[in-house]
């Protein structure tokens, strides 16, 4: 491709909405351009690179035996209240102005209504299924470019087998591919366990990049290789200890002390001492959770426990403890406790009276507190010890690349998705989800792979593997020679991107190369085209030599990186 024919609109400033890397290099470079928030165009450079990472995907997708599918991205509503997740998405779906229909978010439910309609016998299954397709997602606070948006390319995936044995086989093929995707793609990346959310299951594991751009937090032992969403991380934590004789439990005045620090600085105590009251609500009923000192409440760990929950309004306080938050406790109240395993069998605790200006003293989780069911609902901290080699982890920001499901039964039994197997009995398929968002793939490559010039492309992935740069088309040796060298890289198959561009100096080109990021550079100038030669510059490592112009083709087909 001609630079004078392309569609490259390339940006000298970083927009001023632009934070992360990927963003700013994406937008510089011409690969995007936004219509509206969440919502971006991928102009010709940039879906280059999309068709790029696609063909990939679709490469070892083949591989474990997937079969292509395309689905609409337009669903009747219906067949997503057969699994009651039009309400389990609640704003974040997409819904047609008439309500008959929804924008796929997902496809769960879609393959789920083709394979109920064709597969009825063990001997159809296995069955992998995947596509590439537009998803839509009503985020609420879409950013960092095409990382977290509304509309957003996605490779999609569903296993179908009849027995959790076989399922574990797909999983397995899955998790294979996957890793090779990502390191054809050039990607570091880590696996956590994680939480399954609104796609349901048991197994689950994410595919992710650090990143100060990341939606999701992760735990992260570098001793051992432990990682895990926050979600469900896990931590070793001194325990508290009980001790030897309990007091009474007594009123303290406390005026306008509503926080954990504030109370211990009030009564000169340490944080471990106290009992962090939060009220939540878990089918229509009211439910105390306590938490040891500053400890937050992992609210997916929560939900394990209670189902779906959300936390009491501040009116709701009032009339369910007497008080307002910062001044409730265990002691009194008429609900269900729960309490994080740290504050088992502890005495000598302080917490809110559930009158305002009030806290109790003296506490004792075996006598005053009886009823409290006890489970690990913490939200594990950097430089807390491994639970696996108790090294200290650190807790970061990342980007979710891709996460595989066993999802079990959910979606065939609730459409009604069955198989007859050897003895005649029906079962419900028994299914698994991957996804990998096509689009983070190359916003992760970016913020991997950059300078402060631009990109740094790969082979694999690059929208042309050669910049060849004329630096002055108006000598007629020079836009000779490299108009020659353009059409023999073209029938040698090599992509190239020809500078030809006249009206422009040596320096504007150079800058664009860098910011575009090709895997090679070729520089022709008249000084050493004098002499037969022509520069050869490796993008990644700056590296620069000459060499004859004989062995351009050569050189540019034999490189990779």
């Amino acid at each position: 491709m001609k630079f004078t024919k392309a569609f490259i609109p390339t940006l000298k400033e970083v927009p001023n909405d632009a934070i992360t890397p990927s963003h700013i290099l994406m937008l510089r470079a011409g690969l995007v351009r936004p219509i509206g928030a969440g919502i971006y165009s991928f102009l010709p450079l940039g879906y280059k690179v999309v068709r790029k990472v696609s063909d990939i995907i679709r490469e070892e997708m083949d591989a474990i035996g997937g079969q292509e599918f395309h689905l609409p991205a337009l669903n009747p509503r219906e067949i997503w209240e057969e699994t009651g997740r039009v309400e389990a998405f609640g704003d974040i779906l997409f819904q047609v102005k008439n309500r008959d229909y929804v924008l796929a978010p997902t496809h769960e439910e879609i393959m789920t209504f083709h394979a109920r309609r064709v597969v009825t016998s063990y001997k159809e299954l296995p069955q992998i299924w995947y596509q590439i397709q537009t998803k839509f997602r009503n985020e609420a606070r879409p950013r960092s470019g095409v990382i977290r948006g509304r509309q957003f390319l996605m490779k999609d995936a569903y296993s179908f087998d009849s027995s959790k044995e076989n399922l574990n086989k797909s999983y397995d093929l899955h998790d294979g591919a996957y890793r090779k995707i990502f390191d054809r793609c050039g990607l570091k990346y880590f696996i956590v366990g994680a939480s399954s959310g609104a796609m349901g299951g048991s197994g689950s594991e994410e595919f992710m990049v650090k990143s100060d751009a990341g939606e999701d937090t992760v735990a992260y032992c570098e001793a051992c290789g432990y990682a895990a969403n926050v979600e469900v991380a896990k931590s070793k934590v001194q325990p508290l200890q009980r001790e030897g004789e309990s007091k009474e439990v007594y009123e303290i005045s406390t005026p306008d002390v509503k926080s954990i620090d504030e109370l211990c600085a009030f009564l000169q105590i340490d944080e471990t001492k106290c009992a962090k009251s939060r009220v939540y609500i878990a089918d229509g009923l009211p439910v105390l959770v306590l938490m040891a000192g500053n400890d937050e409440v992992n609210e997916t760990k929560l939900e394990k426990v209670l189902g779906g929950v959300r936390p009491a309004h501040p009116d709701e306080l009032k009339a369910i403890t007497g008080a307002d938050a910062g001044s409730i406790g265990p002691v009194g109240f008429e609900g269900r406790i729960i309490a994080d395993l740290r504050l088992k069998d502890l005495n000598n605790m302080f917490s809110g009276a559930n009158k305002n200006d009030y806290h109790i003293g003296g506490i004792d989780f075996m006598r005053d507190v009886t009823g409290a069911e006890f489970f690990d609902l913490r939200t594990v901290q950097s430089g807390e010890e491994c639970p696996r080699c108790g090294k200290p982890l650190e807790v970061f920001t990342a980007i979710e690349l891709g996460h595989i499901f066993k999802l079990g039964t959910k979606y065939s039994e609730a459409m009604g998705a069955l198989f007859q197997d050897e003895k005649g009995e029906e079962h419900p398929i028994i299914m698994g989800s991957y996804g990998i968002g096509v689009e983070r793939v190359i916003a992760c490559y970016i913020e991997q792979h950059n300078d402060e010039k631009g990109i740094v492309w790969s082979t694999k992935l690059a929208p042309y593997k050669v910049h060849l740069l004329a630096l002055n088309m108006k000598s007629e040796l020079i836009s000779g020679t490299a108009n020659g060298i353009y059409e023999e890289l073209r029938k040698a198959g090599v992509e190239v991107l020809f500078d030809d561009r006249s009206e422009v100096s040596a320096g504007v080109k150079f800058n664009d190369a860098d910011l575009l990021g090709m895997p090679v550079q070729v520089i022709i100038g008249e000084k050493k085209l004098k002499t037969g030669q022509v520069e050869f510059k490796i993008r990644a490592t700056q590296e620069r030599r000459d060499i004859p112009l004989e062995e351009v083709v050569k050189e540019c087909v034999n490189f990779e990186f």
